[in-house]
């Protein structure tokens, strides 16, 4: 593993824990209730996503492919489908607060794209 790899994987793990445990405290102290999704199960999701994008996309991008954003975007319009899919039970109404829990996993997955391009920015600009 590369020191480029396991650095971004020491920044994805601390940011990961950071928003977190935000999450949480904000949840816990303003929602009383049961949610259906657990919290940690949304930021396992975005985290290893998130590090699969850019191990792929890294990995490409040490070959010298030209289609590294072509790639980039398609991984993207997947993860957009496994987002859909992993909130399936929110849709056919499985959850008392549906609208809480979309929230509840859309804020995270938009700051872990942040994350991710971020990350992906500094490496394509070195290329």
């Amino acid at each position: 593993m590369s020191k480029e790899t396991s650095s971004f994987i020491l920044w994805l793990i601390g940011f990961t824990i950071t928003l977190f445990l935000i999450h949480t405290y904000i949840i816990y102290q303003f929602f009383e209730g049961q949610l259906f999704l657990p919290i940690w199960s949304i930021y396992v999701f975005n985290a290893i996503l998130v590090l699969i994008v850019y191990t792929v996309l890294n990995y490409k991008a040490k070959q010298n492919s030209e289609k590294v954003y072509q790639l980039f975007l398609g991984l993207t319009m997947l993860k957009m489908v496994l987002a859909i899919v992993f909130l399936l039970p929110l849709f056919f109404g499985k959850s008392e607060h549906s609208q809480l829990e979309v929230v509840n996993f859309f804020i995270p997955y938009f700051l872990f794209l942040m994350f991710e391009i971020f990350s992906l920015n500094k490496f394509l600009q070195k290329g």
